[in-house]
């Protein structure tokens, strides 16, 4: 028979990894088709594709995971195959069904095992009939509140507490405490629910001092199956991965070939094929010692790590595979080499609990655009990015921007080189975690590849953020008063000189940066100029601005900046990191003390209404959960700062926005 490749594939996703397959198609003389709903009108990925097709407005539920929608769009453009990428509808059976249905190929592996993986409780009883070990736990059909209370004993604590369906930490709980485990029940289900449309809870032994460990595994359709070796990622936090890199330090040649084989099984149990990964939980005080956690039927987020080190695009053997050729390479053919890491740039304020964030891009800023890193050649740097200048970034979708992966000789160049990446990674107009990453990097346990599941976790209180200097603050100051210099033309009087008959008067500016306001006082001109912030020091001054590059030195040491400005707040990255600095006005004289006491409680993000912990008009105690808001798939309750009487102000279901009231309490007066 002869095997004829696809001509026109249909990307069924967004952002980088709709970008990142649709290069790859490219790279391979075949048409790309993107679609988009409405918030992606002006995206990347519709840009990049040859041929775009809209699917319907933002919610994810009316546009990428509208099935009926996706087929249409495939049907339409004559596309013979589908590549989900990851999330969506990746792993969904239904979505796989239909595509066959219309006699369109799906870039996936066969609907029964999508279904099979798809249940975790399936899942583990599949793999254990080919000898691959599960984690010990409570795991059958239509358990029950009180099944798992009641079973708990057999496995004992601490657990973790799973959803059936789906994947990505959403819905699991780690419960230390048989007290504690009723309420986590709950709150899982609700979680599980919303994300999956599936409650159906499992339980499993929380190993202690857990590694995360996956391997990728690729088998073809003539009953070949290779694995690509192992990705570390352990460094993740509420169970969503932050760092990733293969190999893992911690396995040594023949547990990596233990492991591997184990993956390769677990792929034979269900009649695998394409690309999938094979998810490992291994103690870090056992490391020969491994347990299966769950199947990823899909591309992982974290494949570039793997393609880094073996060489190999994994998203063109999911294509070929898919098409029906053969894999040309045996296990013995798999070499790995060097070390890659990769790291996740999310729309997130580390310093807020994480917060989701948002707001339109200014400007992106990458280092080792087109691949390498010019300093040094022994490193190897890719973005695998989703936006663009003019992107929105929302609340409608997963936080995740960008990737950044570095590939070097061993596992410190590839720290170093992943380091000095994000040092050039920036996002103006929206606030990342790229500051809290390089954090990260620098931790001695990361360093040394002590790495664990909750060593995020522990370190998070010792990240105090990146605080605005000095430096920062008279950047932003200097910005506003070059353009007011570019304005001012030939008009004398319009020159911010401060020129005056005696002393030349300073152009001030109010500025703020986190938790820090500050006056900064400019005068003379941009070639001969003085600084000064509040009654501090006087600097000397001279600076130039290119459009978007700025140049300051003071006192004789100059700082290069890439800087963007919108309303009041002028976004700067230099030296490493990137700053928000914004335009005050001066403060009132006095400020309204009428309601000391009283509490407002405001959503700290965009997003909805999830749940209401208390009735309007109820007293509540400090403490009390009283609204909880949901984002980019993460809840955050917000609870009463002080005992009252609450006033809620929203309801179940409410779309919000960022700083916008959700209840107010008023405080109880305290007898004396």
């Amino acid at each position: 028979m002869t095997l004829k490749m696809f001509d026109t594939v249909l990307v069924a996703n967004r952002g980088e990894i709709a970008v990142r397959v649709i290069r790859t198609l490219r790279a391979m003389g075949i048409r790309s088709v993107a679609v988009f709903s409405d918030a992606d009108a002006g995206a990347l990925h519709v840009a990049e594709a040859d041929v775009a097709v809209r699917i319907g407005p933002a919610p994810a539920r009316q546009s990428y995971l509208d099935i009926a929608a996706v087929v249409e769009a495939a049907r339409r453009t004559g596309a013979q195959a589908v590549h989900p990428g990851y999330g969506f509808l990746s792993e969904n059976a239904e979505f796989a069904a239909a595509l066959r249905d219309a006699g369109i190929a799906f870039i996936g592996p066969p609907v029964t095992a999508i279904q099979t993986m798809g249940d975790k409780i399936a899942a583990k009883a599949a793999v254990s009939a080919f000898g691959v070990p599960v984690v010990p736990g409570i795991s059958r059909p239509g358990l029950t509140d009180d099944d798992l209370i009641g079973g708990v004993g057999d496995v004992g604590f601490p657990v973790l507490v799973k959803p059936s369906a789906g994947g990505g930490g959403k819905g699991m709980r780690v419960v230390h405490a048989a007290a504690d485990l009723p309420a986590a029940l709950v709150s899982a289900r609700r979680e599980a629910a919303a994300a999956f449309g599936d409650d159906t809870l499992f339980i499993e032994r929380f190993v202690l001092n857990p590694r995360h460990i996956e391997v990728q595994v690729v088998a073809d359709g003539h009953g070949n199956v290779v694995h690509f070796g192992e990705r570390e990622c352990s460094l993740q936090r509420r169970h969503q991965k932050v760092i990733e890199e293969a190999p893992s330090p911690l396995l040594d040649p023949a547990t990596r070939a233990r492991i591997g084989a184990a993956a390769c099984d677990t792929a034979r149990s269900v009649d695998y094929t394409g690309a999938g990964t094979v998810e490992f939980i291994v103690s870090a005080d056992r490391p020969d010692e491994f347990f299966f956690m769950e199947m990823n039927t899909r591309l992982q987020v974290e494949h570039p790590v793997t393609e880094l080190v073996t060489g190999t695009d994994l998203v063109e053997l999911q294509v070929r595979i898919a098409a029906g050729e053969k894999l040309t390479l045996e296990q013995d053919d798999v070499v790995l080499s060097g070390h890659a890491i990769e790291a996740r740039v999310y729309a997130e304020d580390p310093a807020r609990d994480f917060l989701p964030t948002g707001g339109t891009v200014l400007d992106v800023v990458e280092s080792g655009a087109g691949g390498q890193e010019r300093s040094d050649p022994n490193w190897l740097v890719r973005n695998d990015s989703g936006i663009r200048v003019g992107t929105v970034v929302g609340s409608d979708y997963d936080p995740m921007l960008a990737k950044v992966i570095a590939h070097a000789g061993d596992r410190e160049g590839a720290l170093r080189a992943l380091d000095r990446a994000l040092a050039g990674t920036a996002v103006l107009g929206v606030t990342t975690n790229v500051d809290f990453l390089r954090f990260l990097l620098a931790d001695p346990d990361v360093a040394a590849g002590r790495l664990d599941t909750g060593l995020l976790d522990r370190r998070l209180p010792d990240y105090g953020g990146s605080p605005a200097g000095d430096d920062e603050l008279i950047a932003a100051a200097v910005h506003h008063w070059l353009r007011r210099w570019a304005g001012a033309g030939n008009d004398p009087w319009s020159v911010p000189s401060g020129w005056r008959a005696g002393v030349h008067a300073a152009t001030t500016t109010r500025l703020r940066a986190g938790d820090r306001t500050e006056h900064v006082h400019l005068t003379g001109t941009p070639a001969a100029g003085t600084a000064r912030i509040e009654d501090g020091e006087t600097r000397s001054l001279t600076a130039t601005l290119d459009g978007r590059h700025l140049t300051v030195t003071l006192d004789g040491l100059r700082t290069d900046y890439v800087v963007a400005a919108a309303e009041h707040v002028t976004w700067l990255h230099g030296g490493g990191r990137t700053t928000a600095v914004e335009e005050v006005r001066e403060a009132p004289v006095r400020p309204d003390d009428a309601h000391a006491g009283d509490a407002e409680l405001v959503s700290p993000m965009p997003g909805s209404v999830v749940a209401v912990g208390a009735e309007d008009g109820a007293s509540v105690t400090s403490g009390s959960v009283v609204v909880t808001v949901e984002a980019m798939k993460m809840e955050h309750a917000l609870s009463a700062p002080v005992d009252g009487v609450v006033e809620l102000l929203v309801a179940v279901g409410d779309q919000v926005k960022v700083g916008q009231p959700l209840a107010r309490i008023t405080a109880s007066i305290k007898e004396s």
